[in-house]
């Protein structure tokens, strides 16, 4: 029964809740019972609004790979601490090997890109390399998962 709600609220997230009931094969009832069940041990955790970055003018997408001075006992921490306070940061990865973490940086412009990269990107601490990717194309982003 879980599968097939989850299946259904993936491809319709704002679905009513009788028509979830309906196409679950189940009542109102057992529907809420498990929504909330699946909230509350954290499977469903929200809603969100997918935004084409795009349409509001931000025609620049770059991914940045990072490798941080591990030397340093906080460097993770403050790293990514500082970089979540710079509001073009869209994406914030970690890894393990070579690279360590995974910045999405988004832009009106190269300009704008630039003077972000070089303002904030560049001031952030702990950083020993850093590569720099233009998104050119998206070709697939999904988080629909096979349940």
């Amino acid at each position: 029964m879980d599968r097939r709600i989850l299946r259904r609220l993936q491809n319709a997230p704002d679905i009513a809740l009788a028509d979830l009931a309906k196409k679950s094969a189940s009542t109102l009832a057992v529907v809420s019972r498990r929504l909330s069940k699946l909230r509350l041990e954290g499977i469903i955790l929200g809603k969100k609004a997918i935004i084409d970055w795009q349409k509001l003018g931000f025609d620049v997408e770059v991914s940045l790979r990072i490798t941080l001075d591990k030397t340093r006992s906080r460097a993770f921490e403050e790293f990514l601490e500082a970089a979540r306070l710079i509001p073009q940061v869209i994406e914030l990865q970690t890894f393990v090997g070579r690279v360590d973490v995974r910045l999405s940086v988004i832009a009106e412009d190269m300009a704008y890109y630039q003077n972000i990269y070089r303002n904030q990107i560049l001031k952030l601490p702990h950083m020993s390399d850093v590569e720099a990717l233009l998104h050119i194309s998206r070709i697939k982003s999904d988080e629909v998962l096979p349940v």
